[in-house]
């Protein structure tokens, strides 16, 4: 099996992944990375939606398995099978915004427990290191931005949404009027900014 990830939107495939794909005979994945790898994907080969990720272990040897972003950043990287790397949303938000990712400290509450994230963001940002928090529709930035209260000096919540598609938005705000997702598709970067001059 291979899981092959797609990149967070169009035109992020690497020529790895696009060999793999225009290779495979079933493929596998969500209705968004099918439609990002689509043009890649030869005539012949079957695809399927997926519809119980529990069942993705019992797949055959020869399935490629789609992943959006990249399998290794809460993808689908866990699955036994050769992980072809993808363009991830934390590459794409760093180069953005021009951050450095030997600065980064990777938070994770898609589907998982937002208040356990957002206090481990806390703890990150305690230790002067920049956050980004992969989140999920349900993810509330208010909730997150009101333990940043009153505004610690210099540090700023910046919202991405929609990278690499066309209606891309990337936002900065501040614990005290932080920025607010118009899609469901988001990630954010947390910086302290002037905090982290002074540890």
């Amino acid at each position: 099996m291979k899981i092959v990830g797609v990149g967070c939107g169009p035109g992020m495939l690497t020529e790895e992944a696009i060999a793999a794909i225009s290779r495979a005979s079933l493929v596998y994945g969500s209705p968004r990375a099918i439609d990002l790898a689509r043009s890649h994907i030869p005539g012949g080969c079957t695809v399927r939606e997926i519809e119980d990720y529990k069942s993705l272990r019992t797949l055959p040897v020869d399935a490629v398995v789609l992943s959006t972003g990249d399998p290794m950043l809460a993808g689908l990287g866990y699955l036994e099978g050769e992980v072809i790397p993808g363009i991830s949303s934390l590459q794409i938000t760093l180069a953005r915004l021009h951050i450095p990712m030997t600065q980064i400290s990777v938070v994770a509450a898609h589907g998982r427990d937002h208040d356990a994230a957002i206090r481990e963001t806390v703890a990150e940002i305690s230790r002067g290191r920049t956050v980004f928090l992969l989140a999920d529709p349900g993810f509330e930035v208010p909730h997150l931005a009101k333990h940043f209260l009153p505004p610690p000096p210099g540090l700023t919540i910046t919202l991405c949404e929609q990278l690499g598609y066309p209606d891309e938005r990337v936002v900065t705000g501040t614990p005290d009027a932080p920025p607010v997702p118009c899609n469901d598709l988001f990630v954010i970067l947390v910086n302290p900014g002037a905090m982290r001059r002074s540890h």
